[in-house]
């Protein structure tokens, strides 16, 4: 069975999506500042990947093409380099970060630039395919003009 998508049944992923992904790119520092974290963050993974098949289902479309863009792996590979790049100044200036409090902020942090990063990747995806009236904004701001 093909199914044949218009461009207008491209729908823009779901903020929530974006903090799924946030949670995974802050494991690392959530699991340094709480033993406990890989339960929740299993159980996070189990839900984004149970919401993906389902929920997601008719936004395949974008996904792909969000993955098979050049500019995701950049933003994937700049993320791991943030990483290692805080961990390494921080390292060598002596502040290295070793509290859970530290790990927390760091890990809040990497989830932010995650999810700003990933809702830019959208946006530029959606600019690229001429999507950009489908957010609820754009399309509520064109219909009072």
């Amino acid at each position: 069975m093909s199914e044949t998508l218009g461009q207008n049944d491209i729908k823009p992923l779901p903020i929530w999506f974006f903090a799924f992904e946030g949670s995974m790119g802050a494991v690392y520092d959530l699991l340094k500042a709480w033993d406990g974290a890989w339960m929740v963050l299993a159980a996070l993974g189990a839900v984004n990947m149970v919401v993906g098949l389902t929920v997601l289902r008719r936004r395949k479309r974008l996904i792909k093409a969000m993955l098979k863009n050049g500019r995701t792996r950049k933003i994937f590979f700049a993320l791991i380099g943030l990483r290692l790049g805080v961990h390494v100044v921080l390292g060598a200036v002596g502040a290295q970060v070793t509290s859970a409090p530290l790990h927390l902020a760091l890990g809040l942090t990497m989830a932010a630039v995650t999810m700003a990063l990933l809702w830019f990747d959208q946006r530029v995806t959606f600019r690229a395919l001429g999507l950009t009236g489908t957010t609820p904004r754009i399309a509520s701001v064109q219909a009072a003009a």
